[in-house]
């Protein structure tokens, strides 16, 4: 068992790496928006997850990127600039700005997602329907667990 632990650790620096180098964002912004930066792609994504539980701002796009919030409004602002997001007033409180994604950024996340769906097909294409599945239970049940631990502990 040890060494089975070892070979997931192992798999998991690998995997680390590989996500590093953001392989799958590059191959979208090939596919979809040659005209991004990776940067870029993080804050699209901060605001598709931020919008789920309510209206995004800028400190909020800050937070969960781990930046400053001049460096998130000026992501933002170039993410304007190209009408992948959308600045608006807040309907809880009328100072405040909010921004949204923009078709063009709804596309571009379909866009991506489809890259990534190609890439693990393309992956998984030998393997049997049952290990696929087995993996996918698995691996979603690995990082939900991970996900929870990383948040108890405030990592």
């Amino acid at each position: 068992m040890n060494a089975d632990i070892a070979l997931i650790g192992q798999a998991m620096s690998r995997m680390r790496l590989m996500i590093g180098r953001r392989i799958i964002g590059r191959m979208a912004m090939k596919r979809a928006a040659p005209t991004l930066e990776l940067s870029h792609l993080d804050v699209i994504e901060a605001v598709r997850r931020i919008s789920e539980g309510g209206e995004v701002t800028v400190g909020a796009v800050a937070d969960m990127m781990h930046v400053d919030p001049s460096r998130s409004s000026r992501l933002i602002s170039e993410l304007v600039q190209g009408e992948f997001l959308v600045r608006s007033v807040s309907q809880a409180d009328a100072r405040r700005a909010v921004v949204e994604l923009t078709d063009k950024a709804r596309a571009y996340f379909r866009e991506a997602q489809s890259v990534k769906r190609d890439l693990i097909e393309s992956i998984v294409a030998d393997w049997s329907a049952e290990d696929i599945a087995h993996f996918g239970r698995l691996y979603l049940k690995f990082v939900d667990e991970f996900e929870q631990r990383a948040k108890s502990s405030e990592v």
